[in-house]
């Protein structure tokens, strides 16, 4: 273990990825976009040794809930409850390691959202106005914005939601749609009287623009505004730039948050004040579970708070909720927001509607055993800037010729040749030469340049790196020709193999924020307990170590395996 690790100061994090909407199972776009970037950051930091609390869970409420169950012709709790379960189920199969994956349906956030709401309330953060809303007179309900669909004003794209586009991404209001519709009915809907409670967005208007950009909040600097994404940035510049306005926090629906003050009867929580408060309410019950303070984690000024979401949850990530973190007083805001870009699959967009997407629950069943296979293609081809696209023969591709041709090459040649020639038992590093001491050089920068990468969430640039460790270790051996050398100098030889060694035991310490399960079957074999980041780049493996027999950490896909899914894709 390196000295300086000991005398560093731990950090504390508390991690956040978007709460899942519980109406259909997960895809890869998800999974891209918000969890797997979210899951490398955090893994990376606790094998730093830091404290993180990383949170997630299942978004319960809202209308696209109610909408389901009306299609489905089951309660909303059922609706929820199904895919909450599958949902975790695949979380948990792929390797997300979260703290606590919550829901909010749960009593305690209902509690802790309705706090809240008061606490506002009485600050007299919120006004309260009666306006005339869409009503559909056939099912005899108001109707929240995403029960209204009509003609985008900004794009003309057909079947945007009163609340955004989905084509453009426009924020948008019910009374902006072009020819709106019903999506219960169909029909035209009325307009009817009703009351509300809204967050004027536009009175913190200044603060909220010194703050996303220049770091700044209330003189004291909070962030580094240059360590966030151009596009999280433009984004909200251009939301302030264009006048921000009040946005209704109440809407007239049975299920959800149940708005908690004196004449709100048939009224519950916007999903977007509700959402977001659960990453508070799930952190409460990950303390209460582990014996940890809760408050650490939200009201302490050393923690970094670090929401990773979808670029198109910008909005509510860094406008909104931290207009409610603030207006409620003694919340830390976060000091990132490192928001993804959309995944296209096969050139397409990804369409839930019309199955044009890969379900994680599927991929798990269809490639057993092979769950780093797409951490790793999902992370190289990650939308971390612009929209990327993943294909079916890119995935093969990346699994054949990268982490079996060469990570896996590496590890095999290594682990074969100590157990032929040494039984399993690392050989002595001997005199070493201007070559061998240069590999160990270069050996040594790679926690912290791949480190580096990830603290910028820069994941692919990190995951570059980590191949790039592999391929020195594949040139190494190329150039040094062991196999051959053993006849004619066992010494030479020995110390070639415990370089080797020693790149390998970095290989399955680096990997493992990116690639778990493999990073765990490499220090299976190579016996390995008890390391952390820190460890590597140096001597990890001291003479004599024993290790296992080798065993295959990454298994070639076939052109059936492709050909199968991209028929799926088809049907």
């Amino acid at each position: 273990m390196r000295e300086h690790f000991i005398k560093m100061k731990k950090k504390r994090f508390t991690v956040t990825s978007a709460l899942l909407y519980a109406n259909g199972p997960l895809h890869i776009g998800h999974i891209a976009g918000a969890y797997l970037p979210a899951d490398i950051f955090v893994r990376y930091q606790k094998l730093k040794g830091n404290d993180v609390a990383f949170i997630c869970g299942s978004d319960e409420h809202g209308a696209a809930i109610t909408l389901q169950s009306k299609k489905d012709g089951v309660s909303p709790q059922e609706i929820v409850d199904k895919y909450h379960n599958i949902n975790k189920a695949a979380f948990k199969d792929f390797g997300i390691d979260f703290s606590i994956y919550h829901r909010t349906s749960d009593k305690l956030h209902h509690e802790t959202a309705q706090e809240f709401f008061k606490n506002l309330d009485e600050k007299e953060v919120f006004t309260k106005k009666t306006t005339n809303q869409f009503y559909d007179k056939e099912n005899n309900q108001f109707l929240a914005d995403r029960y209204i669909s009509g003609v985008c004003p900004k794009c003309s794209a057909e079947e945007a939601y009163g609340d955004q586009c989905e084509k453009c991404g426009s924020a948008l209001s019910p009374e902006e749609l072009i020819n709106p519709k019903s999506t219960l009915s169909g029909d035209t809907p009325i307009r009817k009287e009703t009351t509300h409670w809204y967050l004027p967005m536009q009175n913190h208007e200044k603060w909220l623009k010194e703050w996303i950009e220049n770091g700044v909040l209330e003189g004291k600097n909070q962030h580094d505004a240059k360590a966030w994404r151009s596009q999280v940035l433009g984004q909200c510049k251009s939301w302030i730039d264009g006048g921000l306005k009040a946005r209704a926090m109440t809407r007239d629906l049975d299920w959800g948050v149940k708005v908690p003050v004196k004449d709100a009867d048939g009224k519950v929580l916007y999903v977007w004040l509700d959402a977001p408060i659960g990453y508070i309410s799930a952190t409460k019950q990950w303390a209460n579970d582990s014996g940890k303070n809760w408050e650490d984690y939200w009201k302490n000024e050393d923690t970094e708070l670090i929401h990773f979401i979808g670029k198109d949850n910008i909005v509510f990530h860094c406008i909104m909720f931290p207009i409610i973190l603030k207006a409620h007083e003694d919340y830390i805001l976060p000091t990132n927001v490192p928001a993804n870009a959309f995944l296209n699959l096969e050139g397409e967009k990804l369409s839930t509607s019309r199955n044009w997407a890969i379900w994680l629950h599927e991929y798990l069943e269809d490639f057993k055993g092979q769950e780093d296979a797409l951490r790793y293609t999902l992370c190289a081809t990650a939308p971390e800037s612009k929209d990327t696209d993943f294909t079916w023969a890119d995935f093969q591709a990346r699994n054949n010729n990268e982490l079996v041709a060469i990570f896996g090459n590496f590890i095999n040649r290594v682990v074969v040749l100590t157990n032929k020639y040494w039984d399993g038992v690392v050989p002595t590093c001997n005199t070493l030469d201007a070559y061998d001491k240069e590999i160990l050089e270069k050996m040594k920068a790679f926690p912290d340049k791949i480190g580096a990468s990830i603290e910028k969430y820069r994941f692919r640039e990190a995951l570059g790196e980590l191949m790039n460790l592999a391929r020195l270790g594949n040139k190494y051996l190329a150039d040094t020709e062991p196999w051959k050398l053993k006849k004619t100098d066992e010494q030479r030889t020995e110390t070639i193999m415990n370089i080797s060694m020693q790149i390998a035991a970095s290989l399955a310490i680096l990997s493992e924020p990116f690639m778990p399960f493999s990073s765990n079957k490499l220090k299976d074999i190579l016996a390995l307990n008890k390391v952390n980041w820190n460890d590597a780049g140096g001597i990890i493996i001291t003479d004599n170590h024993k290790i296992n027999p080798a065993t295959h950490l990454f298994n070639k896909i076939e052109d059936e395996q492709i050909e199968t899914q991209l028929e799926k894709l088809k049907q």
